[in-house]
């Protein structure tokens, strides 16, 4: 069997595959976060063990040797580590909004620019660059002790096989990689003052790093591959390998990539260029801050369950009665496709008549205006693949739909595993049925006439965004 392993913002999952792509079995375990005044956390040694708790679950379910395993996780973030692996300090996760201010100051004496310019990569608050040097001014005795400023997955891959640190280029493309030549920019390292702590940047590894385990989770010996992290394993597990084509991630975060041979470091910088295994292909990636997370906060606040949602969409006609939701809800603001630390969600045209359909189908058009948003930006012009959390709803699946206008090819099921699994496949020279592991489960069709409502609602949902950024920018 095949085993990739996906370690999520919110959940830790191993998947066993055999040769065809079928999944034989799942584990899982929720992580916990950390959230407090715009600070957001994970505890590694938390992390860890529900990796190995769920590699032992599908191991001991599936009974066989394991061929291989792909190790993918959530980006971005830093995980500082002493020489054996081991914390420094609680995780800073991507979603940490405690460097908006050094954002702030970098997008206005130009640094921002400067770095998007060279890399392609669009900075926010939860990235390795304003984290690392907000720590560095407050924390940096933390810096002084760590051996290594790693990606999620790269601590996994350590603990895991005892290999010394190490990240791919798709972890290193935000904030510091050179994407024409898959190395370090060391004049971006100095544009964010961070050059006495070149040394804590964990060498790339180009193809992805391989070992074996050491027995933790995984009988002792089988073959590890680092990478790619979580947006570009997806994009592997979804066949989104041509350019043009593209794939949507309704997940905690909203990630719209595109597949690329294209390197343009021109217009507004947002997004990142995210370097793949293969040199000259990217995917232009817009991981926006919006996503299901959204959603889940207004099902709380309003009492509706998950297996509510369907019901409650259906019974809710296009344009929600007139309720509309800009759906910018994290504490660190949005980064795709644009840059604003302090853009906060706006919830409009509520009345003592509105339902709680209302605002849960409001929140959903205005997820779906978002990723349409993202996607126009990154250069969609090909297939559409969606995966994650969200395509759960058959009734969201048909308003994403209806929304971007174009047919939806829904890949369910563990797609960053199955594409962690693809990628170490390739890189041990493990020939896989490619196309029989990557096969969409549905096909949802957009309904012309609810397409031309939303085209309109999407001009309305650009001019509400343009006002609200402005507002933001107002309050700095």
């Amino acid at each position: 069997m095949y085993v990739g392993i996906d370690v999520g913002t919110s959940m830790v999952k191993a998947a066993a595959f055999d040769a065809t792509g079928r999944e034989l079995a799942v584990a899982s375990r929720p992580l916990d976060l950390s959230l407090h005044g715009g600070v957001v956390e994970q505890d590694m040694e938390e992390v860890y063990g529900a990796v190995v708790a769920v590699l032992g679950e599908v191991t001991e379910r599936v009974p066989g040797p394991v061929e291989l395993a792909g190790l993918t996780g959530q980006g971005d973030g830093v995980w500082l580590v002493d020489a054996e692996g081991r914390p420094v300090r609680a995780a800073a996760s991507w979603m940490d909004g405690r460097a908006h201010e050094l954002v702030d100051r970098w997008l206005a004496d130009g640094t921002f620019e400067a770095v998007f310019r060279r890399t392609g990569s669009a900075m926010f608050p939860g990235c390795p660059g304003p984290l690392l040097a907000w720590l560095d001014r407050h924390e940096p005795k933390a810096l002084d002790t760590a051996k290594a400023a790693l990606y999620c997955k790269d601590v996994v891959f350590q603990r895991l096989t005892g290999a010394g640190p190490t990240t791919d280029v798709s972890d290193a493309s935000m904030p510091f990689l050179d994407p024409q030549t898959r190395a370090y920019d060391d004049g971006v390292v100095e544009l964010l003052g961070l050059a006495h702590r070149r040394g804590l940047l964990a060498p790339v590894s180009d193809p992805v790093a391989t070992a074996g385990a050491r027995g933790e989770g995984l009988p002792s010996g089988t073959r590890i591959a680092n990478g790619p992290y979580d947006l570009p394993a997806c994009a592997l597990g979804a066949g989104v390998t041509s350019p043009g084509d593209g794939l949507l991630i309704v997940g905690t975060c909203l990630a719209s990539l595109v597949a690329t041979t294209e390197l343009d470091l021109t217009g507004e910088p947002a997004g990142l260029y995210i370097s793949t295994d293969r040199p000259g292909h990217w995917l232009r990636a817009m991981p926006a801050m919006v996503g299901t997370a959204a959603l889940d906060w207004v099902l709380s606040t309003t009492g509706v369950r998950h297996d509510e949602v369907d019901g409650l969409l259906a019974a809710t006609p296009p344009g929600a009665n007139g309720v509309g939701v800009l759906p910018y809800f994290a504490p660190s603001g949005e980064r795709a496709p644009f840059v604003e630390p302090r853009l906060r969600a706006e919830l409009t045209g509520l009345c003592l008549e509105s339902t709680r359909g209302d605002l849960v189908r409001a929140t959903c058009e205005g997820i779906g205006y978002a990723a349409r948003h993202c996607l126009e930006a990154a250069g969609l012009t090909g297939n559409l693949a969606v995966c994650g959390g969200g395509t759960r709803s058959s009734a969201w699946m048909r308003l994403l739909a209806d929304v971007l206008g174009r047919p939806l090819r829904v890949v369910e099921g563990e797609v960053g595993a199955r594409g962690a699994v693809l990628a170490a496949a390739e890189r041990h020279g493990v020939a896989l049925d490619t196309a029989a592991w990557t096969r969409p489960t549905a096909v949802v069709e957009p309904d012309p006439g609810r397409t031309a409502f939303y085209t309109r609602g999407y001009e309305e949902h650009l001019d509400r965004l343009a006002q609200a950024r402005a507002r933001g920018r107002a309050r700095q």
